[in-house]
């Protein structure tokens, strides 16, 4: 089972929106860890045990970037959902991209680690906001997602996506050649009709008494 809640300002199948999702339990975390998305934002507690929360971001989006209120949402979510961070104040939480979580054979059951710390960003809670959660949870829906189906549909896309880019680069560029190609010929047509290396009628006549005669001097 997975939660998925929507921060302020979600407009449901827009294309700019943000979604915040998390596991049910530590067990369903190791799903959500493997079938991740580029495009996902991984919060926790730091040093302390919590859920871990997921923020999806829309397409284009750095992850220095969400909007301050999206971000306290889910700040306010997975300290929520910290058996200990929940009681305390001046919480710090922890996010960083998906693909800077690092998992090795020997970590325990949702347990993670990074490959790059400096990806590790902070952001803090003072206190706990009631309007926020409250908000946060008449938004929630309890779904049951193939993980590993969308994820490869996920990429699917991004693989379509690519070649379609490629072929547009590719005639784009063919385009370019041609477009380059008569330009060149125009030039050099335009080489051949300078008025330098033209004869007019009336020269051809004081040179030429008949057409015979054209026509040895040509041979």
């Amino acid at each position: 089972m997975v939660f998925y809640f929507y921060p302020r300002g979600y407009i449901e199948n827009g294309k700019n929106d943000y979604m915040i999702y998390m596991g049910k339990d530590k067990y369903e975390n190791e799903g959500l860890i493997k079938y991740g998305l580029p495009s996902d934002v991984w919060f926790h507690v730091d040093n302390m045990s919590s859920a871990h929360v997921y923020l999806r971001l829309p397409d284009g989006v750095d992850f220095r970037s969400i909007p301050e209120s999206t971000l306290e949402d889910c700040a306010q979510l997975v300290k929520q959902n910290s058996i200990q961070g929940c009681k305390e104040n001046d919480v710090t939480i922890v996010y960083t991209p998906w693909a800077n979580l690092k998992k090795t054979n020997n970590m325990e059951v949702g347990q993670v680690g990074f490959y790059k710390v400096k990806e590790v960003l902070k952001t803090h809670v003072e206190k706990k906001d009631a309007v926020i959660i409250n908000r946060l949870e008449k938004t929630k829906k309890e779904l049951y997602p193939d993980l590993a189906a969308e994820k490869e549909a996920y990429e699917q896309n991004q693989r379509l996506a690519s070649h379609a880019a490629a072929n547009e680069e590719r005639s784009a560029l063919r385009k370019a050649k041609e477009s380059q190609k008569k330009a060149e010929d125009l030039r050099a047509y335009k080489g051949i009709m300078k008025e330098e290396y033209m004869v007019s009628n009336e020269e051809m006549s004081a040179k030429y008494h008949t057409v015979e005669d054209f026509e040895d001097d040509f041979m």
